[in-house]
C-alpha cells in the first residue's frame, strides 16, 4: 500500500506538476532504481485508508534486508566517522540545525586557548582571522558551483539577505515589481516587503510553479525574482535553472535563497548564471547553532554591487580609516563588519566533512535515503491517518521528507523523547532533515518503526507531548 499522496504534493499551495518545477540543480535525472530507492504507485491523489495495515513479517524482514544491503554498498559511509552523534540518537533534523562535525571542536579549542588566549590582537595575521570570510566563502563555493572569489561569509542569512537583494534591486533601476514566492521562508518575504518600501517597489508574490509565465508576460517591469529551489516546508524541489533563464529572458536578475540546498545537493550557481544568492552556515553545512551565512555575488555584477549595509570590513583601504567609504575589489566589497571570529572558525573546520566528497555522490545517497523514507512510510504508516506532503518523483525532491498529520506536534514530541529527532511546521507538517554525509538506511527504518508504534499505541497523547516549546 501507500499512504495518500496529494497531488503534486504540497503545503496547501497550488498543485505543481513535474513539468511546472523540474529540477533545480543541473543534476541529471535519477530513477528510483538508479539511486537504490523504491517509491511505490504513481503519484495520484490518495487519503489514508480507514484502518492501520500491520505490515507483514516477511515485508518487515525484506524492509531490513534492503536496509542493510543499501548500507552496505554505500560509498559515503566512511564519512560518517567525521561527525560526533550521540549514541542511541536518530537525526533527522539537519535540515534545521547539523549535527557536530567531530573537526569543529580541536579548531575552536585552538582558537580561543593558542590564537585568542596567546597570540591575542596579532592572530588577525599570524592566524589569518582576516582572511577567514573571504576563504570560508571559497570554501562553500566548491559545494554550491562558485568559482573562487564570488562567495564571502559572514554576518546572519538575513542581514545578507537584504544586503544583496536591495543591491540586485538597484541593477535594475526603472523597473517596479520584485518577484517573490508566497511559500518562501517568512524572513525572505519581511526583507522583500523591506526593500520594496526602501526602492518604491511593488513586491508581488508569485508561486514558484507561475513564476517563468509572470517573467513573460510583465518581464519588462521585474527587476528581481527572488526565489528558494527547495520549499523549507516540503523539501520540493524547483527548477532553478529554468526560473534564472526565464529572469534573464526578461532582463530581470535572479537572487536565490540557498539554505535548504547547500551542502544537501549540487546547486550550480555558476553555470546556471545565477546573479546572487544566500544561504545559512548552520544547517547541511553543519557550521554549528547561529554559524554565519555567506553571499554568492556573481563575478559580473561585482564591480556595480552597491549594497546598503557598508561596512568597513568591505572597504578598499580599512585601516585607513578615512571618512568615506570607497568599496574593495572583488567579493570583498561584500563583507561588512568584523566577523564572529569562533563561529566562523567552527563553520570552516565543519567544511572539511565535505573533504574528498563530490556533490553528485551526496545527492545520490540523499535520493536513496529520501526514497527509502517513502517506501518504509508506505509499508510501515498506511492507515495511521499519514498522507505524503513531499514529491515522490526523485528530481522534485530535495533532502528532506514532510508527512502530513493532524497530530503532527505530538507525534514529533514523542518521536523525539525515543531518540529520533525531527521537527514540526505548523500547522501539520512532519519533517525529516537528511544528512546524506552521516545518515544511514537503517536509521531510517528505525525511525519509522519508531512513528508507526507511537501512531498505533497512542503514545503521543500522553499529556507531556501536549504542550508546545517556544522552539518547534
Amino acid at each position: 500500500m501507500q499512504i495518500g499522496t496529494p497531488t503534486g504534493t504540497t503545503t496547501g499551495a497550488p498543485n505543481r506538476t513535474p513539468s511546472e518545477t523540474g529540477t533545480t540543480t543541473g543534476a541529471p535525472n535519477r530513477t528510483p532504481s538508479e539511486t537504490g530507492t523504491t517509491t511505490g504507485a504513481p503519484t495520484g491523489p490518495g487519503t489514508p485508508t480507514d484502518k492501520p495495515t500491520a505490515a507483514p513479517g516477511q515485508h518487515a524482514a525484506a524492509l531490513d534486508g534492503r536496509a542493510a544491503a543499501l548500507d552496505a554498498d554505500d560509498p559515503l559511509a566512511h564519512v560518517r566517522d567525521r561527525f560526533l552523534l550521540p549514541e542511541g540518537i536518530v537525526y533527522l533534523d539537519g535540515n534545521s540545525l547539523g549535527a557536530l562535525p567531530a573537526a569543529v571542536h580541536p579548531a575552536v579549542e585552538d582558537a580561543v586557548h593558542r590564537q585568542w588566549g596567546t597570540d591575542l590582537i596579532r592572530s588577525w595575521n599570524a592566524n589569518g582571522w582576516w582572511e577567514a570570510p573571504v576563504r570560508t566563502g571559497d570554501a562553500i563555493g566548491r559545494l554550491i558551483g562558485a568559482a573562487p572569489g564570488q562567495v564571502v561569509a559572514g554576518d546572519s542569512t538575513s542581514v545578507q539577505l537584504f544586503n544583496t537583494l536591495l543591491a540586485a534591486a538597484r541593477l535594475r533601476p526603472g523597473r517596479r515589481l520584485l518577484l517573490t514566492d508566497p511559500d518562501h521562508f517568512p524572513t525572505d518575504q519581511y526583507i522583500a516587503d523591506s526593500v520594496g518600501r526602501l526602492l518604491g517597489l511593488d513586491v508581488r508574490r508569485v508561486p514558484a510553479r507561475e513564476a517563468a509565465a509572470v517573467l513573460a508576460a510583465e518581464g519588462a517591469d521585474v527587476a528581481v525574482a527572488a526565489y528558494a529551489p527547495v520549499d523549507y516546508r516540503t523539501g520540493e524541489l524547483h527548477d532553478m535553472a529554468g526560473l534564472t533563464a526565464a529572469a534573464h529572458d526578461a532582463g530581470a536578475l535572479a537572487h536565490w535563497d540557498l539554505c535548504h540546498a547547500a551542502g544537501a545537493l549540487p546547486v550550480e550557481l555558476d553555470s546556471s548564471q545565477a546573479d546572487f544568492a544566500v544561504g545559512c552556515g548552520y544547517k547541511y553545512l553543519s557550521g554549528g547553532p547561529g554559524a554565519p551565512a555567506f553571499a554568492y555575488v556573481a563575478a559580473r555584477h561585482q564591480r556595480a554591487f552597491d549594497h546598503p549595509v557598508t561596512g568597513w570590513h568591505g572597504h578598499a583601504e580599512p585601516f585607513a580609516m578615512s571618512g568615506t567609504y570607497a568599496p574593495a575589489d572583488g567579493i570583498t566589497r561584500a563583507r561588512i563588519g568584523t566577523p564572529a571570529l569562533l563561529s566562523l572558525v567552527a563553520l570552516e573546520a565543519a567544511l572539511t566533512a565535505y573533504d574528498g566528497v563530490d556533490m553528485e555522490s551526496v545527492r545520490a545517497k540523499s535520493l536513496s535515503l529520501t526514497g527509502f523514507f517513502q517506501e518504509c512510510a508506505d509499508s510501515l504508516l498506511d492507515g495511521l491517518g499519514f498522507t505524503m506532503a513531499t514529491p515522490r518523483e526523485p528530481a522534485r525532491r530535495a533532502s528532506q521528507v514532510a508527512l502530513r498529520h493532524p497530530e503532527a506536534y505530538p507525534l514529533v514530541a514523542a518521536l523525539t523523547a525515543r531518540g529520533v529527532i525531527g521537527d514540526m511546521r505548523a500547522p501539520d507538517l512532519l519533517r525529516f532533515g537528511f544528512n546524506a554525509l552521516h545518515l544511514t538506511h537503517a536509521d531510517v527504518l528505525h525511525a519509522v518503526r519508531e512513528l508507526r508504534d507511537i501512531a498505533t499505541t497512542g503514545a503521543h497523547r500522553a499529556a507531556a507531548y501536549q504542550q508546545r516549546p517556544t522552539v518547534t
